[in-house]
């Protein structure tokens, strides 16, 4: 190995003299000194919920570096030093070993650091006595010290922490009660984790290299990744590290400094996946590494420029056709009379279109930021989680049942609006409403998209929120700008009235599909009193209607539907969902779940993963078309096909982190193992003979 420069090693060595320095006169002061008050780096410790005696619990010491500041990972690289923990528990307990997320790394003077820039937590597992009444409070205490730093100085700190932990009956489920929003907190910062590779990895140690064989399967996506390894001074830390595949193999091969002349038994380590915090840890052991491969080229980044403008270009497509897509008929008949009304003049369609754009637009952001907000703060949902949600879809109801009254000519307030017809706020409105109601499908090109927003910072995320947005309203903003295209419109006339007419149907179909999903989601109870709601809704909504036609003031009967529409949503008792059953088909399905999918790749047979919702009508097309058909069955029995169904009409944490894991946002979502293959998503839009030319290929 070549010598590095004189004055990189002389930096290096007053780099570590001075946090050496900085950490033999911070801990050796005073235990009494209030260490917690002036701290760089904010600690505390928190207990998760439902400890039971006898039974394993976990401890997070949660950290907060403030702007600029950095702590360490176990191993800190270069330079730096891992946090110490002092523990003092209850009698009989026992603290395991600390678990760490995946660190960054930072270069600082030729030194690599292993850190974290941003807040974080350390999980420790901790098992409690058997034998401990419920209800019984243990104190925890925990004195820990840690090293603070920026690019320029280091400050040792230490924090005397403290928490309880409250002894649940043995009955209780999981994140009950009050202590769910903490629950939560502890599956974030679970999930956070590296995942253990269920494979051990082998490594050849040599005087000037260690390389390492790590199982991976190839179709996983490696943006900028990076070996930490536990040993202290087994690697340089600072070289750069190459990376090469060789089938399901990833080959690593990591230089050695002079002095690392020792050999290891085992090695422990974490390869970095990407840049969002994604890992897996691994135990390596001595054995065959074998050579060349394919190179990898690791200085892709997923949220690097050049990436953007191609998911940019997809968002764009995908609202396109969005438009286009089965799930988005029941709203065209909003979008029908808006095309008939820009024929009336130039001034106005462009106005008409760019609020409608907008209306479009701003439902995406708010969606989209609104999911961000959710998925940062731990819960698992996805693209078209508003429809999960039972008070979402009373709302969505009531406002298909106002509008259906509104095309049959109930009413003459706006569509869907309190304003005039065809006026710039009721395109707003129709806009908003036509979002909200058509994003929950994905489709092509969407889907590649949205899921990649779910990953991706959040100004790049928002920006591929507006675009689908834009996507969306595209075929309107064009007309509203370009002459040639209005000018083929029929003119506004009497056809109208007889067209907004006929357009009650998709609108009224689409009202009682709400009420369906009401009562998949809420129960029998819960819709029946929806019901009644809707009823005295049209019974008050014909009323504004027979007030405008006599020439009256209708403001009491639109303030009596008003009230109607908010007393439905506070006075709606509890939801109880329907129990879940698993939906006919006349394929040999089974529920969905990491488990089921483990066993079913491990039977050597051709695994088809089916992942669908209620309230998805792209879904739904896709059964009728290639799924539940009598040659699909016939070709999966040949094949020995086993079938995974997972229902999403109902938020699911564990089909949320399996559609994350695929890089999709949303259903439908299809995917295909063969037998000792990788996974290979399959289209959105299913063709007829798909799925039994997939089988008949996997039965030869």
């Amino acid at each position: 190995m070549a010598l590095r420069p004189y004055r990189l090693i002389m930096a290096q060595f007053f780099h570590a003299a001075l946090i050496a320095l900085a950490v033999l006169l911070g801990f050796s002061a005073s235990a009494s000194e209030a260490w917690g008050a002036q701290n760089h780096i904010h600690a505390r410790l928190l207990a998760a919920p439902g400890a039971k005696a006898g039974d394993k619990t976990v401890l997070a010491i949660e950290m907060k570096p403030e702007k600029g500041w950095h702590g360490y990972w176990l191993n800190p690289g270069d330079a730096g030093l891992g946090m110490q923990l002092d523990w003092t528990l209850p009698e009989g307990s026992e603290a395991g070993e600390p678990r760490y997320p995946v660190p960054h790394t930072l270069l600082v003077s030729g030194l690599m650091n292993h850190v974290y820039e941003s807040d974080y937590a350390v999980l420790v597992p901790l098992t409690l006595p058997e034998g401990i009444k419920a209800g019984t409070r243990l104190p925890v205490r925990l004195s820990a010290r840690w090293l603070a730093c920026t690019e320029q100085i280091c400050v040792p700190e230490q924090a005397e922490l403290a928490t309880e932990i409250v002894v649940a009956p043995a009955d209780t489920p999981a994140n009950a009660g009050s202590d769910a929003p903490l629950a939560k907190r502890f599956a974030k910062w679970t999930r956070q984790l590296p995942a253990p590779l269920d494979a051990p990895a082998r490594m050849a140690l040599t005087d000037k290299t260690l390389r390492l064989a790590i199982p991976l399967p190839a179709s996983v996506e490696l943006v900028h990744p990076h070996v930490f390894v536990r040993e202290d001074k087994l690697v340089d830390y600072a070289a750069a590290q190459e990376f090469a595949r060789k089938g399901d193999t990833l080959i690593v091969t990591i230089a050695r400094p002079d002095f690392a002349a020792r050999d290891a038994e085992t090695l422990e380590g974490l390869l970095r996946l990407d840049d969002f915090g994604n890992g897996i840890s691994f135990t390596a052991k001595p054995g065959a590494v074998p050579k060349g491969g394919t190179p990898l080229d690791t200085g892709k980044s997923a949220n690097a420029l050049p990436a953007l403008p191609w998911l940019l270009g997809a968002a764009l497509l995908g609202g396109l056709l969005l438009n286009v897509m089965p799930c988005v008929f029941p709203i065209l008949s909003l979008k029908a009379l808006s095309l008939a009304r820009a024929g009336e003049s130039t001034a106005h369609a462009r106005i008409e279109g760019l609020a409608y754009t907008g209306g479009v637009i701003l439902a995406c952001l708010g969606l989209g930021a609104l999911l961000l907000a959710l998925r940062a703060g731990g819960e698992q949902v996805g693209w078209a989680f508003q429809l999960q949600e039972p008070l979402v879809v009373v709302a969505l109801l009531l406002l298909a049942t106002a509008i259906t009254a509104n095309l049959l000519g109930a009413f003459e307030f706006a569509v869907p609006g309190f304003a005039s017809a065809g006026s710039p706020q009721g395109a707003f409105a129709t806009g908003l409403l036509a979002a909200f109601v058509a994003t929950p499908c994905t489709g092509p090109f969407m889907a590649s998209a949205m899921g990649a927003a779910l990953l991706l910072p959040v100004l790049p995320a928002l920006a591929l929120f507006a675009t689908l947005g834009l996507g969306i309203a595209l075929p309107f903003l064009a007309i509203a700008f370009v002459p040639a295209l209005r000018t083929r419109l029929p003119r506004p006339g009497r056809w109208m009235t007889t067209f907004r007419r006929w357009m009650a149907i998709p609108m009224g179909l689409t009202a009682l599909a709400l009420a369906w999903l009401t009562w998949k989601l809420g129960g029998s109870i819960y819709a029946s009193v929806v019901l009644l709601f809707a009823l005295m809704l049209v019974v008050a909504l014909i009323a504004v209607g027979r007030a405008q036609r006599r020439g009256r003031r209708a403001r009491p009967a639109a303030v009596l539907a008003l009230f109607d529409v908010v007393a439905c949503l506070a006075l709606l008792p509890a939801a109880t969902p329907m129990a879940a059953q698993e939906a006919a088909s006349i394929l040999d399905t089974r529920p969905f779940s990491a488990a089921a999918l483990a066993e079913a790749r491990a039977s050597g047979k051709p695994v088809f993963v089916w992942m669908t919702a209620d309230w998805c009508l792209t879904c739904k097309v896709n059964e009728q078309v290639a799924i539940e058909r009598e040659d699909t069955r016939e070709a999966f029995r040949k094949a020995g096909v086993v079938v995974l169904r997972g229902d999403w009409t109902r938020r699911d944490p564990a089909i949320t982190e399996y559609l994350t894991g695929m890089g999709a946002a949303g259903v439908p979502l299809y995917a295909w193992y063969a037998p000792g293959g990788e996974v290979e998503q399959l289209p959105q839009v299913l063709t007829p003979d798909l799925l039994a030319d997939r089988a008949e290929r996997s039965g030869r």
